[in-house]
């Protein structure tokens, strides 16, 4: 997909998030919108719970919801980091969280995470993209974190209105 097809998903995108959908199916808008341009199997969206600690998924695929200490994996380095981590061999990195793999039965090839930031630029969330064919690279980074900035907003908002 080039430049000007994906840019032109976008736009059809936001405009179907900004008909403002319940929290769950905006959800699932986000991650199928992410999982498509990115060609990714997997994306979840964690949510930075600061009070206690915790990293939560809003939406993960095919598993049930996922809460981590925000200290722990390539979610957690992101956070702390505050910067995108592309690994393409995780379990060759001492970062990786290998216990949701265990318990999910399902087998991390590549990873993409990307901080989603307020509007003060603290970091409220991640996402993070699994196992695309060939592994992720610099042109998905680019344009994740263009969408990770799109639609941070939206979970913002969510967050203030109390549905996250």
């Amino acid at each position: 997909m080039n430049d000007k097809e994906l840019y032109a998903k976008l736009a059809v995108f936001g405009k179907k998030l900004l008909d403002r959908p319940a929290l769950e199916d905006g959800m699932h808008l986000i991650a199928n919108y992410a999982k498509e341009i990115t060609n990714a199997s997997r994306c979840s969206i964690f949510i930075h719970d600061k009070k206690q600690g915790k990293l939560w998924t809003a939406f993960a695929d095919s598993i049930d919801t996922i809460k981590i200490p925000d200290n722990v994996g390539i979610v957690g380095k992101t956070l702390r980091e505050k910067r995108e981590i592309i690994v393409n061999n995780p379990y060759g990195d001492p970062d990786f969280f290998t216990t949701v793999d265990a318990k999910s039965g399902f087998t991390t090839k590549n990873i993409a995470s990307i901080p989603i930031f307020d509007s003060t630029k603290t970091p409220i969330g991640i996402l993070q993209f699994l196992n695309k064919n060939g592994g992720f690279d610099e042109k998905d980074v680019r344009f994740i974190k263009f969408f990770a900035h799109y639609v941070s907003t939206y979970l913002e908002l969510a967050s203030a209105y109390g549905e996250i």
